[in-house]
């Protein structure tokens, strides 16, 4: 079996505030190879983007990686000086931030913001910088490139600047993209857009792409496998068509319930009860056990552990109570 592109073990972070030590990621393992999609959903708070930034190195200063290791094509990247890491990230790997509106520099023209990342990146000729702005912009299909080279962000629609966003991350082509909730705040029409696109790309360049989502529905049409994220802690993972047909977590299976879908109804949706557990302090083995309707005294054991659900071990559960 080939070596997958990105492997994350064991990875715990924590971050120091006023109010103490907030345990925000505890021993997340993964694992993306080439030409995959992996989706990674849960409720906002679940330490999703923490762990991409963790992957990115552009975690907040007032955090810490404890333990654990990220590995990206045999690089460790956690060890690594910050002069390598600012070579391969933007060029090797790359991320589309949630927001253009923050993410993009509002007093410059998205085609130079394009070209900052090239110059970066490689000996570029100021013509030839230009002229690979254009073809980034025709590639995530905005119309008229050369005219859209000279906008700034605010004279651009929020599903015209996200495609920006998209330009600006793959113009150097990388072989690893984090999608950080790339289609928040936009109309479904839009959303559908920005996501075929990233799909297709993925597809043409065999990208490696990490998808980092809150909606379910998302995921199911366009990840690959899908890692279910909950208060720091993956409590499943398994290919999308397995987790659909049989959801062996109970917050899994709550997800899915709270999921509208086209055959529900209104009345059919059912909310998770309870809310996130206060991340500071001595923790349970499960950080789900507070909401869950299953719980039993042998959740509290020490020990939990990802495992597989019944033959098949690409198909995991953390839980000692499966459904």
């Amino acid at each position: 079996m080939k070596q997958p592109l990105l492997t994350v073990e064991d990875l715990t972070v924590e971050f120091q505030t006023r109010a103490g030590i907030v345990q925000v990621l505890d021993r997340i393992n993964l694992t993306l190879h080439k030409g995959e999609t992996l989706a990674v959903v849960g409720e906002s708070g679940s330490g999703k983007s923490v762990g991409a930034f963790s992957i990115m190195g552009i975690l907040d200063p007032a955090a810490r990686i404890r333990s654990g290791s990220i590995r990206f094509d045999g690089m460790d990247l956690l060890t690594s000086s910050a002069g390598d890491l600012n070579t391969v990230r933007g060029r090797e790997m790359a991320m589309i931030f949630q927001s253009p509106a923050t993410a993009l520099n509002p007093i410059r023209k998205v085609g130079q913001q394009i070209e900052d990342v090239l110059r970066r990146h490689g000996p570029v000729t100021r013509r030839e910088a230009r002229r690979r702005a254009v073809e980034a912009l025709a590639q995530v299909r905005i119309p008229d490139p050369e005219r859209r080279y000279h906008a700034y962000p605010f004279e651009l629609s929020g599903g015209l600047c996200q495609r920006v966003m998209i330009a600006i991350a793959l113009c150097c082509q990388p072989r690893l993209l984090i999608a950080d909730e790339p289609t928040t705040g936009l109309d479904v029409t839009t959303q559908a857009a920005i996501m075929d696109l990233v799909r297709d790309l993925g597809r043409e360049r065999n990208m490696a792409t990490m998808l980092i989502t809150h909606d379910l529905a998302l995921a199911a049409q366009y990840a690959d496998r899908i890692m279910v994220m909950h208060a720091g802690q993956v409590v499943e993972t398994a290919p999308t068509d397995a987790l659909f047909s049989q959801a062996a977590h109970p917050y899994t299976a709550g997800l899915m319930k709270a999921t509208p879908t086209e055959a529900s109804s209104l009345d059919e949706l059912k909310a998770i009860p309870g809310s996130l557990p206060d991340l500071k302090g001595s923790l349970p083995p499960c950080r789900f056990a507070g909401r869950c309707e299953r719980r039993e005294s042998r959740c509290d054991d020490p020990g939990l552990a990802l495992a597989a659900v019944g033959t098949d071990d690409l198909h995991r559960v953390a839980c000692r109570r499966p459904l």
